[in-house]
């Protein structure tokens, strides 16, 4: 009971009034954590899965399940330990029973296992992308609403071989988790298609120099396939753009996200007509995306577009909420109905439908998009294509699937 209602209570008993019983979800706010990188080279990424998460809850106005709901923040800098020291100081100190995030991918994989150790708390993701968060040994009490990393490649490969016509492209990569999904994605297609990878360059992140990197680039390519985020991203191309680099780039969702668009400085000249691939697409004209974007963009700080984090943190969010409402906020037992109806959940996001495999990993719309620049001078990425309803085999038989193997620097290779 909060000290307020205390006051209340105890000024109307001593003049002899009766109150109306409080019931317990009334009397209740319920504490959900939400963990993002807060520091490091991916602050601006985590600021704005915040933004996101936040207009989900404005949403909702702030409850769900009949309670109030408060979030509370976990900060961490990208790395597995920081995120499973943010992760358990919010379920064990400040005793949250549901966790939105994380981020990134390995940090992802190791909140992952930390779930399997407190099962009666509920994980639902933040925008983490690695694969193997959710398709090998997943977490009974982990789930993710928004699409791994691979996933979100649907279509690229293919576009940038026949429609583009780059039949041999070099790797510029992140070296963890989720660049290796994202370039298993890309390269899937690319490969089946007829293009060849000569090179993968995979630099730890916070790299600030990459004048190395460049300067190793095969120097017959038709194209660099760039999976850089945040300061990396900015970093490399400001660094490709002064060094003179004249191959086009393919970007990796993040690389072209509105995180980095939205910087300053001539790196627009090297990003625009970069095709790409992800869960959001700038220019969709729906209104579900348009109402998103108006209420997003109340939030402070807010892009010209939401960034891919604020739409993963949003969605994930607005599960976490949903599946409140289905179980009236009863946690009682464990979070086992909760969880029940966090599996069962499907509903419309600004992006489409959504739904979970056995997994509890999310099957939903992919886009297809070309970086370009609106009538203000802002970037954007402009839809191409709209790929629906994406699984996280990618449509390839799941036994086969599996038989590519996990997700590593070396895996896939060109035939």
């Amino acid at each position: 009971m909060s000290i307020a209602r205390r006051t209340i209570l105890a000024l109307a008993l001593a003049a002899g009034v009766a109150l109306p019983a409080m019931t317990a979800a009334e009397a209740e706010t319920l504490k959900i954590g939400v963990l993002a990188t807060f520091e490091g080279a991916f602050t601006v990424l985590g600021e704005d899965s915040e933004r996101g998460a936040l207009t989900a809850l404005d949403e909702f106005a702030h409850k769900a399940g009949g309670k109030d709901i408060e979030f509370i923040r976990g900060s961490s800098d990208a790395s597995p330990d920081s995120a499973v020291r943010a992760a358990r100081k919010l379920v064990e100190q400040d005793g949250v029973k549901i966790l939105i995030g994380p981020l990134s991918g390995d940090e992802g994989i190791a909140v992952k296992e930390y779930a399997k150790t407190k099962p009666d708390v509920t994980f639902i993701n933040g925008s983490s992308a690695a694969q193997d968060t959710t398709f090998r040994n997943p977490a009974p009490n982990f789930f993710r609403f928004s699409t791994d990393g691979a996933q979100w490649m649907a279509g690229l490969g293919t576009y940038a071989f026949k429609d583009k016509g780059y039949k041999s492209v070099a790797v510029v990569a992140e070296d963890y988790s989720f660049p290796y999904t994202q370039v298993f994605g890309f390269m899937a297609e690319f490969c089946k298609a007829g293009g060849h990878v000569p090179s993968k360059s995979w630099v730890p992140i916070g790299t600030k120099d990459f004048s190395s990197v460049i300067a190793a680039l095969p120097d017959k390519v038709d194209a660099i396939y760039v999976a850089l985020g945040g300061a990396d991203a900015v970093n490399f191309l400001s660094q490709y753009q002064q060094a003179g680099g004249q191959a086009p780039l393919i970007g990796g969702s993040i690389t072209v996200d509105q995180t980095v668009l939205t910087t300053k400085g001539k790196l627009h000249d090297v990003l625009i007509g970069t095709p790409s691939a992800g869960p959001t697409a700038d220019t969709l004209d729906t209104p579900e995306w348009k109402a998103f974007v108006d209420e997003y963009k109340k939030q402070k700080g807010a892009f010209p577009s939401p960034s891919l984090f604020a739409h993963a943190y949003y969605v994930n969010a607005k599960a976490a909420l949903l599946a409140l409402n289905e179980v009236k906020g009863d946690l009682s037992d464990g979070g086992k109905a909760y969880r029940a109806a966090l599996a069962k959940l499907s509903f419309m996001t600004p992006t489409g439908k959504v739904s979970l495999d056995q997994n509890r990993e999310a099957i939903a719309d992919i886009f297809l998009t070309e970086v370009t620049q609106g009538p203000d001078g802002a970037l954007l990425n402009k839809l191409v294509k709209r790929i629906p309803q994406v699984n996280q085999t990618l449509g390839i038989d799941e036994a086969a699937f599996r038989a590519l193997g996990t997700v590593s620097r070396d895996n896939p290779r060109c035939p």
